[in-house]
């Protein structure tokens, strides 16, 4: 009877290393999808999170001055002027002297402003907007609405 050498007894074979290649690449199928949702859903998060601090600081510079500031050049420093995506923070101060052109004040689905006093919105991942939410550029940004009342994805307005 032959005997093997130890050698041999102790490697894989080529089948068993495809084996494993293959449940290595199901399980990085299924998890690196779960992985890009959950940055995307922490992004999200934290522009709500810049949207309603800068909201607070456009409120304390209303109760100082009487006005809404101009642009958001004129808030404290430290807050975050760029979004999650890199994009810029979007305002307009709809209280102004003048008023903005109707045309830029952003809407809703039955065509009311999202706000009276002032807009302040991230453009989202895709860093393009409309002024309609219902409007498929618009989808995806994260905006304020109903004067502060809510802050989220333009979708779920």
């Amino acid at each position: 009877m032959p005997t093997r050498s130890r050698r041999a007894q102790t490697a894989f074979s080529l089948v068993e290393l495809l084996v494993v290649l293959v449940i290595m690449g199901t399980l990085a199928a299924i998890a690196i999808p779960s992985y890009r949702q959950y940055l995307l859903e922490n992004e999200y998060a934290l522009a709500e999170r810049d949207i309603a601090e800068m909201s607070m600081a456009i409120e304390r510079f209303h109760t100082e001055n009487g006005t809404y500031p101009a642009t958001l050049a004129a808030l404290p420093a430290g807050l975050a002027t760029t979004d999650p995506w890199g994009n810029d923070y979007q305002y307009l101060a709809i209280e102004a002297t003048p008023a903005p052109a109707p045309g830029k004040i952003r809407r809703d689905k039955n065509m009311n402003p999202l706000n009276s006093d002032y807009d302040l919105y991230s453009m989202g991942p895709d860093g393009d907007t409309q002024t309609q939410l219902t409007a498929a550029k618009a989808r995806d940004d994260v905006v304020r609405a109903g004067n502060g009342g809510f802050i989220g994805m333009a979708s779920e307005h």
